[in-house]
């Protein structure tokens, strides 16, 4: 059954932390931070972690030498399977090419057709859950500057030295937006809305306390090649099935 989700005329377009209007510079600038640690809980240990539909997950999630960077690998062994890439039978029913997160869930699905999906797990900050609606991929960027906004700056005065004036933060293995980021646009205005890659793999699955949407670099990596430029995406809390 195709799920229903919000018309234009229905899309809500929250303030994000009270940021003033985006110019140019809008194109580095995120509030997608992550600000604290986050706590990890062992899962059950997931079964048949030796295969997927595309090999192995060790494959799949091991270091990866990317634009200059070596990515690290992720500890697959201690994350709860579920949130690992893999094609499932799509529950959205969009076309094709379309891209769906789920916030309820955290899943991120992109719809490949003849009912089916790929699903990658993410991980929430608060600004993850301010913007719903239906928008698309404006752009895409390997390994993006991140520029924080004046109100995140004004709350950590460290992070001054990332500021538009200086240019924001140099790409590399720190960089809050890992090594892809997409950049989401509604009407041709910029939502601040991002999906990005992170280092933190232990945050996926989970609400932390800053961010977006942040997928583990090899899977925003994956993402990145499938998704074409103004690829269509809606997000939602919930799909209204079981």
């Amino acid at each position: 059954m195709s799920t229903s989700f919000p018309t234009g005329a229905q899309l809500s377009r929250r303030s994000f932390l009270g940021l003033a209007a985006v110019g140019v510079a809008s194109v580095s600038l995120s509030a997608c931070a992550t600000v604290a640690p986050v706590a990890y809980v062992q899962p059950s240990p997931p079964q048949d972690m030796g295969g997927s539909a595309f090999g192995s997950y060790a494959t799949m999630y091991g270091p990866v030498y990317d634009g200059g960077y070596e990515v690290p690998a992720v500890p697959i062994e201690r994350m709860d399977k579920r949130y690992l890439r893999q094609v499932v039978q799509d529950p959205t029913g969009e076309h094709a090419g379309t891209i769906v997160v789920d916030t309820s869930e955290h899943f991120l699905y992109l719809v490949l057709g003849d009912g089916q999906a790929m699903r990658y797990g993410v991980g929430l900050g608060r600004a993850g859950f301010e913007w719903s609606g239906r928008a698309n991929v404006q752009w895409k960027q390997k390994w993006p500057k991140w520029t924080p906004p004046a109100e995140m700056i004004s709350r950590q005065p460290e992070l001054a030295k990332y500021g538009v004036d200086y240019g924001g933060m140099p790409p590399g293995l720190d960089n809050p937006l890992g090594a892809r980021a997409l950049y989401i646009f509604q009407n041709g205005e910029d939502t601040l809305y991002r999906l990005h890659g992170s280092p933190e793999w232990n945050s996926i699955g989970k609400s932390v306390s800053s961010g977006c949407v942040r997928l583990m670099n090899q899977d925003i990596i994956d993402l990145y090649d499938r998704v074409p430029g103004k690829a269509p995406i809606v997000v939602t809390n919930g799909l209204g099935y079981a």
